[in-house]
């Protein structure tokens, strides 16, 4: 048996790079055309009820999660835009030398990657992101968001699992 068979598991998911950067640019696309239609058909701040826990709400982000920082006055921008940026790059060079059988981390990233690529382009179009998921109950609304935040939200999930499962693993192992 070769290094590489050893390396990838018979009837594991393919986990080659270019898949990941597919599931990437697959949530950048995603993000990029929702984005794209709810600015064409809402009003800023209008609500439009989709169920009654649910609106969708065109948004304009100039922070980060939760609006952090959206009133900093305009410095904000270049930090968030440098910031994502070099997460980005981070998580891409983690990404293409994830090794093979290490396909929930790849989807993870790839998922987080999508998500701040697809945020960053709107820090520099447009100066802020665009968001339009409006949940709420009760009176409560979480904070707007968008496909971007869901994929990256999805691919912390999915790493923190797989870190408790690889954890776990590795005490039972022992």
């Amino acid at each position: 048996m070769t290094e590489r068979q050893k390396q990838t598991p018979r009837g594991s998911f393919p986990p080659y790079p270019w898949v990941w950067l597919g599931v990437s640019a697959l949530v950048i696309a995603l993000d990029w055309f929702s984005k794209q239609r709810m600015s064409e058909a809402l009003e800023l701040y209008r609500p439009r009820e989709i169920f009654p826990w649910l609106n969708i709400t065109l948004a304009h982000n100039y922070g980060a999660a939760f609006s952090f920082l959206s009133d900093a006055g305009g410095w904000q921008r270049g930090f968030f835009i440098v910031l994502g940026s070099v997460v980005s790059v981070v998580l891409l060079v983690w990404l293409l030398r994830l090794p093979r059988q290490e396909w929930r981390t790849g989807l993870g990233l790839a998922l987080v990657l999508g998500g701040a690529i697809g945020n960053l382009v709107d820090r520099i179009q447009l100066g802020y992101v665009v968001d339009f998921i409006d949940v709420h109950f009760g009176g409560w609304h979480y904070p707007a968001f968008n496909v971007a935040d869901s994929a990256i939200t999805c691919g912390v999930i999915l790493l923190l699992l797989d870190a408790l499962l690889l954890g776990r693993a590795a005490k039972a192992g022992t």
